[in-house]
């Protein structure tokens, strides 16, 4: 929870682009919406309409096709119930049967003369009387206009007893000859009112719109599914609009807004209305707003996610910058951030990565002067340590001196002058392990004269270690080290034994003595820096100074190591890499 609200802070680059790009695109979204849904409400309103019409053009065409279907079934009768224009009994008899048993919609046919008397039916039953024929309304339509097919509106079949079925007359006057004479005959045709009442019941408009259907002439309703309210006067309709209107038209004086649609059927002189309620097609905008609100939540999460993404790809270099940044600022100046990302972002990688190359040559030139102040270091050792050896030394030739050993005088200062040629060594730091290994002869030279045959000594070196190049002036201070805090105070000869190795890649000196030895509390503290003789004769300094000069020029894992017991003597071996003089003649070359 915490990690996705620090996600959407809005201080950060990620939140701000994706709220932003959220916010923009669900405006435009809502907008797009606004104005589609005012075109798909006017489209749903107008397919709507044109639903409507459809329906109640397709009831007229049914009725249409009915009635034609009539038309050809009294052109039939009229024309096969005659036998060369003379009408004879048999005949007709045959065509009614016939006709009858072909069609469920029949509910009977009669032929009737000019005075209502009956000629033929089907069924076979007796009619009321002759004078209630008469009164019928269909039969004064057939006279009055006679080859005419009239419809009368639905009612109760009352010309036969014990039948009242719900009809509609269709009659026509025709003229035959029967007997020789012309006669006006009338046929009527009693259908059944189901075969109308079906083809209008089964249209629907909506869950409460219906159609009804009105006679043009005396604007009586023929059909309405709710025909017995409309009987009880417990339901009323328009029908005077109705009879004067050909299309839509909106109607609200039942309270509610209708749709009323008007359809003139052909050859009939009846109309179809479809009345359908507009709150149930406002239903239909309703369902678009809902679908348009549904659409924007789904669209407004695809949008959140998508930005999420798109923000997430975009901020990525800059939260690789500021990891390698934190590396950085840890002490790591090794990293190279990856130049991608858009183009700002690729600029401030460059820029970066240049910052942080010059940061690393700074270093570079940071370490070059501390190299440089090392050599400063190691030549203010060399001049401390030089002067330290040459008093001794003279301190040495004058005690000669005044004892008048001549011989003993030049040898000494001989070895001295030699032994200051390769101290010198035309200003060079580093010498063969040869030569330093001369320069250590001559010392011990000096030091023997000096203590009067007090200890003898020894040197060995590997071929291979004498070509080895080192530091000049290691050997001297372990060697005057060794002579006077481990042989000087010896009853017996001491001795001195110097030995050059080179294995592993390193060069090794080892410089031995046999004298008193040093407890393990004074050789753990000869290397740490500690004054071990607040006198100065036993205080270190030469020996720290060896090792420090080692250590600056080579690294910390170089310098020395001792080995000492008492009464056993001491060893001290000094290890620095094993260069060649070729290749380091080379390096200077360079």
């Amino acid at each position: 929870m915490n990690t996705l609200a620090r996600k959407l802070r809005m201080n950060t680059i990620r939140s701000i682009m994706t709220w932003s790009f959220s916010v923009l695109i669900l405006l435009m979204l809502s907008i797009v919406a606004v104005l589609l849904y005012d075109k798909f409400s006017e489209t749903a309103e107008r397919s709507a309409y044109l639903n409507t019409q459809q329906i109640v053009d397709q009831v007229g065409y049914n009725l249409e096709d009915y009635v034609a279907g009539m038309a050809r079934l009294y052109r039939s009768i009229e024309q096969n119930m005659l036998v060369d224009g003379q009408w004879e009994d048999e005949q007709v008899t045959k065509q009614l049967d016939t006709i009858i048993s072909s069609r469920d919609d029949i509910v009977s046919i009669a032929l009737f003369d000019e005075q209502g008397n009956l000629l033929r039916n089907r069924p076979s039953v007796q009619v009321r009387d002759s004078a209630r024929v008469t009164q019928q309304s269909w039969f004064h339509a057939a006279l009055r206009v006679p080859n005419h097919l009239g419809f009368s509106l639905p009612h109760i079949q009352n010309l036969y007893p014990g039948t009242y079925k719900w009809v509609v007359s269709m009659s026509k006057g025709v003229t035959v000859v029967r007997n020789g004479k012309p006669m006006n005959v009338i046929l009527l045709v009693d259908i059944n009112f189901k075969a109308i009442d079906e083809l209008s019941s089964r249209i629907s408009l909506g869950k409460r719109g219906y159609v009804y259907i009105i006679d043009e002439g005396a604007g009586n309703i023929v059909y309405h599914p709710q025909q017995q309210l409309i009987y009880m006067g417990l339901k009323n309709e328009s029908v005077e609009r109705a009879l004067k209107s050909s299309d839509s038209y909106v109607d609200e004086s039942a309270g509610v807004k209708r749709l009323i649609t008007v359809k003139s059927v052909a050859n009939i002189g009846w109309k179809v209305v479809g009345v359908s309620y507009l709150d149930e097609m406002m239903t239909t905008r309703e369902e678009v707003n809902r679908y348009m609100i549904r659409v924007l939540a789904v669209v407004l999460v695809l949008v959140i996610m998508f930005s999420m993404l798109l923000a997430s790809t975009l901020t990525r270099p800059i939260r690789l910058m500021e990891r390698t940044m934190k590396a950085v600022e840890k002490g790591d100046f090794d990293v190279e951030l990856q130049v991608q990302g858009p183009l700002e972002v690729e600029r401030l990688s460059s820029r970066f990565n240049l910052m942080v190359h010059k940061i690393r040559q700074l270093m570079r030139q940071i370490i070059v002067e501390q190299e440089s102040k090392r050599k400063y270091e190691l030549e203010a050792l060399q001049a401390q340590i030089n002067p330290h050896f040459l008093y001794n030394t003279l301190n040495s030739v004058v005690r000669m001196v005044g004892m008048s050993k001549n011989e003993e005088v030049i040898t000494m200062i001989t070895s001295l002058s030699r032994l200051f040629r390769i101290s010198l060594s035309k200003g060079k730091t580093v010498i063969t392990a040869a030569e330093e290994l001369e320069h250590a002869r001559h010392y011990l030279t000096i030091q023997q004269m000096r203590f009067k045959n007090k200890f003898a000594f020894a040197i060995e070196a590997d071929e291979e270690a004498l070509s080895c190049m080192t530091l000049k002036l290691v050997l001297q201070p372990l060697i005057e080290n060794a002579i006077v805090h481990g042989i000087e105070y010896m009853v017996d000869e001491g001795f001195i034994r110097i030995r050059a190795s080179a294995a592993g890649g390193a060069l090794e000196f080892e410089v031995a003595d046999n004298g008193v030895g040093m407890p393990p509390e004074t050789v753990a503290r000869l290397l740490s820096g500690e004054e071990i003789d607040k006198s100065g004769a036993g205080s270190g300094v030469a020996v720290r100074n060896v090792h420090d000069r080692i250590r600056l020029y080579y690294g910390v894992q170089y310098g020395l190591s001792y080995e000492s017991a008492l009464e056993e003597g001491t060893t001290v071996r000094v290890r620095i890499p094993a260069v060649r003089a070729e290749r380091e003649e080379a390096g200077a070359d360079e």
